[in-house]
This record gives C-alpha cells, sequence and structure tokens, in this order.
C-alpha cells in the first residue's frame, strides 16, 4: 500500500531468494485458482467504445453465478424498479455495460482471492481491494477520468499480485525463515525476502489473462507512478487512493509495520496535489474523507454483506500445488480459468447497503 518509489536489488540474489522466487513463478504459471472466465471475456465484449451487449447477454447467460447474481441486482429494491426482471437480455440492458463489468469483476475477484489466501488475511486483502476501487472509481469521476469504471476494475485488482505470495508463504508455514512482519504490500521488503514482488507477480498475471495495458501500468506501478508508461492518470488515481487508505491503516494504534506515517501521508498529499493541483486539492481531500465513511460500514460488512454470500465459506477444500521439485514449464504457460459458486443476498443488509449501490451503479 505504500506508494513510495524503491529501487531494484542492488546485489546479486540469494540461493535462499532464487528458490522462492522460482516457486512464485511456477505457482503463477500452474498453481493459481481458476478466474472466472466470463469476467475477462466481459471486460472486453464491454470495452471501447462499442460494447456488445448482445454479447454479454450471451456470456452471462451461460454462467449460473453471474446470471443470478445480474438478476438479483436488477430485482433488488436498491435499484428501484417497477417490475420484475426474468431475462438476461433485459437485465444487460436495464445495467449497461459499466455496471456489469463492475459487477462481474467485483464476483470474481472475490472467488479468486477466496480460494487462495488464508482466512485470516481473506477479509483484509478484500477490504483493502473494493475500498481502493471505490474511492479510485470517485476521484475519477472528480478529475474527469473520461473511463470512470476503468479506475474500479484497476483499484479492485491492483494488489493480485499479493497472492502467489500468500500462497508461497501457506507452503512454508512453521519454517524458521519467515518474511519480516513489514513485508505486506511493502515492495522493498517483498524483493529481499521473495526476489520479487506483488507488482511484478501481478503484471505476469494480467498479461496472462490479457487485460487492457493500463491495467498492467496499474498492476505495475501503483507504488511508483511516476514511472508509468501508459495511462499515468489512472496509476495516480489508484496511487492516492491506495495511499490513502495506508494513512488510515497507520493511524490506527497500534503501529507495528514499521512505516513512517509522516512520509505516507506527506507521499499522500503529492499524488493528490499533483493529480488536481494545490488549490483544489484541499476540497477534493475533504470529500473523500467523506466517501471513506461512507464506504467503510459496507468494507466491513465483508464479503456477504456485498456480494450476498461468504466466498470464504465456500471456497474448495484444498488446491494442490505443483510439486516444488518438478521441472517448471516455460515461460509461455498460461493460467486456466472456470466458473465459480452462488448464493443470495440477505435482506437485512439491504439498508446499510442501498446508498452505496446506487451510487456505485447509478
Amino acid at each position: 500500500m505504500s506508494t513510495h518509489a524503491y529501487p531494484p536489488p542492488q546485489s546479486p540474489l540469494t540461493l535462499e531468494q532464487v528458490a522462492r522466487e522460482q516457486r512464485l513463478q511456477l505457482i503463477v504459471r500452474k498453481g493459481l485458482p481458476p478466474f472466472r472466465q466470463t469476467a475477462l471475456e466481459l471486460t472486453k465484449a464491454l470495452g471501447g467504445e462499442s460494447p456488445d451487449l448482445k454479447k454479454a447477454g450471451k456470456l452471462i447467460s451461460a454462467d449460473p453465478t453471474l446470471s443470478s447474481q445480474v438478476l438479483r441486482m436488477c430485482n433488488s429494491p436498491l435499484l428501484g424498479l417497477h417490475s420484475r426482471v426474468i431475462s438476461i437480455d433485459h437485465a444487460t440492458t436495464l445495467l449497461g455495460p459499466e455496471r456489469l463489468r463492475s459487477l462481474a469483476l467485483t464476483s470474481s475477484v472475490a472467488d479468486f482471492a477466496g480460494k487462495a489466501l488464508p482466512d485470516s488475511q481473506m477479509n483484509a486483502f478484500w477490504q483493502h481491494s473494493f475500498m481502493t476501487a471505490t474511492l479510485s472509481q470517485y476521484l475519477a469521476d472528480r478529475w474527469k477520468y473520461f473511463e470512470k469504471y476503468q479506475a474500479y476494475i484497476a483499484g479492485l485488482l491492483h494488489d493480485i499480485g499479493q497472492i502467489p505470495e500468500w500462497m508461497l508463504l501457506s507452503e512454508r508455514t512453521g519454517e524458521s525463515d519467515a518474511p519480516p512482519s513489514d513485508w505486506i504490500d511493502n515492495p522493498r521488503v517483498e524483493q529481499d525476502y521473495f526476489g520479487t514482488d506483488h507488482c511484478q507477480l501481478g503484471v505476469v498475471m494480467a498479461r496472462s489473462w490479457d487485460l487492457m495495458p493500463s491495467f498492467v501500468d496499474v498492476l505495475e506501478n501503483h507504488h511508483t507512478p511516476e514511472l508509468a508508461l501508459r495511462d499515468s492518470v489512472l496509476v495516480r488515481i489508484v496511487a492516492t487512493a491506495d495511499c490513502f487508505l495506508v494513512t488510515k491503516v497507520q493511524a490506527q494504534p497500534p503501529q507495528e509495520s514499521g512505516r513512517s506515517f509522516d512520509q505516507d501521508s506527506h507521499r499522500f498529499v503529492e499524488l493528490g496535489q499533483g493529480l488536481f493541483g494545490e488549490a483544489e486539492w484541499p476540497h477534493v481531500e475533504e470529500a473523500l474523507e467523506r466517501e471513506y465513511a461512507r464506504i467503510l460500514p459496507i468494507a466491513k460488512a465483508g464479503l456477504k454483506g456485498l456480494l450476498g454470500r461468504d466466498v470464504v465459506s465456500e471456497r474448495e477444500p484444498e488446491l494442490t500445488l505443483p510439486d516444488p521439485s518438478a521441472q517448471a514449464e516455460p515461460p509461455q504457460s498460461q493460467i486456466h480459468v472456470r466458473s465459480g459458486g452462488s448464493g443470495s443476498t440477505p435482506t437485512t443488509l439491504l439498508s446499510r447497503c442501498k446508498s452505496f449501490v446506487q451510487r456505485l451503479f447509478s
């Protein structure tokens, strides 16, 4: 989450670092859980200047999980429709391309992370990803970014490269060479321990999923937005939301990460002023604080509160990872994808979610 620039390692990797880095690359190529294919195809069908709602309807109809979620969203009191929607084609027209993309990616990232992360980390990872996505969309809207829903998706995916790291650590439970306590989302420490970091791993994952170049830019450079090459505005938007959330976490005692609150707070202001200008930034920052307060209860309610199901309780029994002693396959190996499960939305949370969903999906 810290947005400070970090240099590449200045000395050759140790044998331990090389072994961890090679294991991570093998996990990325062969050991990750499946990511829902429908969501990836929908981002392509619904992107650009001419989104294909007819193709989107066919994709959604072929995915029972997403079909049920789309119909549930349309028929929820949250959208306030007066007649019941039973057709996927009708639902896709009502929701539109931006809502469909956000819904599909949100659900799919939750499924993907829920099958890979340890229970103790799942909620923290999800809350940060979801809040970064929502605040990125808010900042994109304030900046008048041409595609605010891209900011939501980029914020949702920005830390996806952490998942292979957690999977590696779950294999090494009980070993004496655990990483430092402040390794999480800290590229400099990740480089020292893993021989790589979640930004580099995220790039490999994004390219294997054939994500658009601006998303690859975000995954690679959200800690170093000054290095962005494809979409510097989108990268800075996500970096600003990310850094804002870091300052919120660090402001809560006890502070055990070893990071400097003053440095991250200064970095946050620097990023914000770079986007909006010194005169406008105080007003944007004040509005961002209000937006944070509004979405915090939704994030704390967790995945069940937002998507209508508990992803952690629905995860598959255990992932079978490739044998560490097996020969690694060539780099062109790809991640295979398939679809996941479904559930229902508890009505007791509708009042808490109403203003959020109306704003996010309006």
